[in-house]
């Protein structure tokens, strides 16, 4: 009887366990907000890979309940500037945080 019993409480403790995991994310994100958060990265790497003023490999994206954030190296600040123009027309992205360190 106490081996069904603790048997019973260790399944319920799982699936609680496992339920909670569904929604955890990042600061607590739901599953939708990652999925959109994640589209606009890559939309955000793609227009970066069509242009030729920003360098794509060398600028790393991160979004964040649609904000995005622009981080790593670029060549002058003309280059920082296009990344930033390029994220902000991303539909649905709601800021840009541009932490892009020109070093020529």
């Amino acid at each position: 009887m106490n081996t069904t019993r603790f048997l019973g409480a260790s399944l319920l403790t799982a699936s609680l366990l496992a339920m909670g995991g569904c929604t955890v994310m990042r600061e607590q994100s739901t599953v939708g907000q990652a999925v959109d958060d994640t589209a606009i990265t890559t939309q955000v790497k793609a227009r970066f890979a069509e242009s030729p003023a920003v360098s794509a490999l060398a600028i790393n994206v991160e979004t964040l309940h649609g904000t995005v954030q622009l981080s790593g190296f670029a060549k002058s600040e003309s280059e920082r500037s296009a990344a930033e123009s390029i994220a902000r027309k991303v539909p649905n992205v709601k800021a840009v945080k541009n932490d892009i360190v020109v070093r020529p």
